[in-house]
């Protein structure tokens, strides 16, 4: 056993000598590194033997080493930093989920403490305390408790969205434990409305009758009008040819998108529109969370039995009573996905007998509901616009093909500029007559058959060189827009021009513009040589853009 202990031991310091050699060499390398009298001894006894160059030489090797040197030091501290740096940040995440574990004590604590007196006053409420765990979207009844998942705690019959925990009492038609509903909570369907806003708006205009305001007005007095309205009374500047785009614009379709960079007047030529015709204009401000038509029409309790009525709803009903000019504004319209909440209003727009511009607000009717309601669905009334103002930037969404194609999108990118204006006051209109007026301009200034020939060669060659066409919707609303603009002072082709670069070109930039840059400078020949020099300047200022851009 003695001459294995030996063996043991001079095994063992022969492995672990490896280690002593190798940190005495580190060590041994290090002192030789910063041995600066041996590199004076060596200097010295060579100094004799030593030119100019070899002077030189040797001050640039000696550069060189402390170059090394210093490379060295300075990776070691910046390895250091980022080691100190990372610890420290895993230190902080570890104190932060320290915090959240410590809120989420005190989020039970509280929500144990809320349940305790729910339960107290259960057999008032009509519910069960003893229902837990719910999950998924609650678009009706009420919920008590706690939501996790980026939602909020409802009490009231809020639509709860999103992957929920309800750690509560939660009560839905038949749901909620012996007493499924509150009798005094619900209101009787023969006496009583679940719709208060509508139900108030049937009692106001209940002796109303239609006034005809006798309006002699043609189309360029009317954006005459208009224009020196909002430059004199609200201080609002925009140039003539602005209000005819703006006017052509309602006259072609009820669904106008005012885009462009923030500031320049989009929400405040819709304001002052709805002014001039003496009614105001109901602005939803669209939000993030929007998903489907409840957002802007409401929603039915089924625990109250009662609608949650939006102001879009009710300005929509009330418009429905007179032969005036009403306006939505849909504010930051694509801070949520317009082809999701408008959806069913793109649709029913899109039809071409008003009669069918019919939308499902409740699946049932009741004796109590509103006069215009009818068998549950609205009529929407024709004589109601929406406007959508778009900023395009990171906080929101790409508006789809499927919307600018049932749109007529205007662009606001340069400030009014200033001018005296005439003092002019608010105008009544009556919507037939307006609309009759669009109308005797579609028939007097019709698209010209020269033109329609340019358009459709313009088509042909769109279709060839790029793969791009338009539909007939398009062609549509081209034969409103343009003889509506025409008619309020304005030129065919530059009413064509503006159109084609707002409706048609607008789909290249979904293209790849590598593959198309060879192809534009031969687009603008042809619009130059089909429309005269320089006649399609927003066609070929979008084009020329196009190009910078690829």
């Amino acid at each position: 056993m003695e001459t294995y202990g030996r063996f043991l031991f001079e095994f063992l310091h022969q492995f672990f000598s490896g280690f002593g050699e190798i940190l005495g060499g580190i060590g041994r390398g290090i002192v030789n590194i910063f041995n600066f009298p041996e590199y004076y001894y060596l200097i010295k006894h060579y100094a004799n033997d030593f030119g100019v160059s070899e002077w030189l030489l040797t001050g640039l090797a000696i550069i060189c080493m402390v170059l090394v040197i210093g490379g060295i030091v300075l990776a070691l501290v910046f390895f250091l930093k980022r080691h100190i740096k990372w610890r420290k940040k895993i230190i902080n995440q570890e104190e932060l989920l320290r915090q959240i574990d410590s809120l989420n004590e005190q989020v039970e604590g509280l929500v144990d403490e809320k349940m305790k007196l729910l339960s107290m006053k259960a057999p008032e409420l009509g519910i069960n305390p003893g229902l837990r765990e719910s999950s998924g979207k609650s678009s009706t009844g009420t919920a008590v408790g706690v939501v996790t998942g980026a939602n909020v705690t409802a009490a009231d019959g809020t639509v709860a969205r999103g992957s929920t925990r309800i750690s509560g009492a939660i009560a839905a038609g038949g749901m909620g434990g012996s007493n499924g509903s509150n009798d005094e909570e619900e209101i009787d369907p023969n006496t009583q409305s679940r719709f208060s806003k509508l139900t108030m708006l049937d009692e106001e205009f209940a002796k109303y009758k239609q006034k005809d305001y006798h309006n002699n007005f043609e189309l360029p007095e009317f954006c005459y009008r208009f224009r020196n309205f909002a430059a004199s009374k609200l201080k609002l500047y925009y140039s003539e040819k602005m209000i005819r785009l703006f006017v052509s614009a309602i006259a072609s379709t009820k669904l106008v998108i005012l885009q462009g960079i923030s500031g320049t007047g989009k929400t405040s030529i819709s304001l002052a529109w709805g002014n001039f015709v003496k009614h105001p204009s109901c602005v939803a401000s669209v939000q993030p969370s929007w998903r489907d038509r409840t957002d802007i029409f409401g929603y039915l309790n089924e625990f109250t039995k009662k609608f949650n009525e939006t102001d879009f709803l009710a300005y929509l009903y009330e418009a429905g009573y007179t032969d005036e000019i009403y306006t939505v504004i849909l504010d930051e319209m694509n801070l949520a996905r317009v082809e999701y909440y408008f959806a069913e209003m793109l649709s029913i727009l899109e039809m071409h007998s008003t009669k069918d511009w019919k939308i499902e607000v409740v699946q049932s009717s009741w004796p109590s509901d509103p006069k215009k309601l009818i068998k549950g669905k609205l009529q929407i009334p024709p004589n109601a616009w929406y406007i959508g103002t778009i900023n395009n930037d990171d906080s929101t969404f790409m508006v789809t093909d499927k919307v600018y194609d049932r749109a007529m999108p205007i662009d606001i990118n340069e400030k009014g500029v200033p001018f005296e204006p005439d003092d002019v006051d608010a105008l009544d209109v009556n919507y037939s007559y307006l609309n009759a007026l669009f109308e005797k301009a579609m028939s007097d200034y019709a698209i010209s058959a020269s033109t329609l020939k340019k358009i459709d060669d313009m088509d042909n060659y769109t279709i060839k060189h790029f793969r791009v066409a338009f539909g007939n919707r398009i062609v549509k609303h081209m034969r409103k827009f343009v003889p509506v603009y025409v008619a309020c002072g304005g030129d065919e082709t530059e009413a064509v021009d503006y159109f084609m670069a707002k409706k048609v070109l607008r789909k290249f930039e979904g293209l790849n513009l590598a593959l198309i840059r060879d192809e534009i400078d031969g687009y603008i020949e042809f619009l130059d040589k089909n429309f005269g020099k320089g006649k399609m300047s927003e066609c070929i200022e979008f084009l020329l853009r196009l190009k910078k851009m690829s």
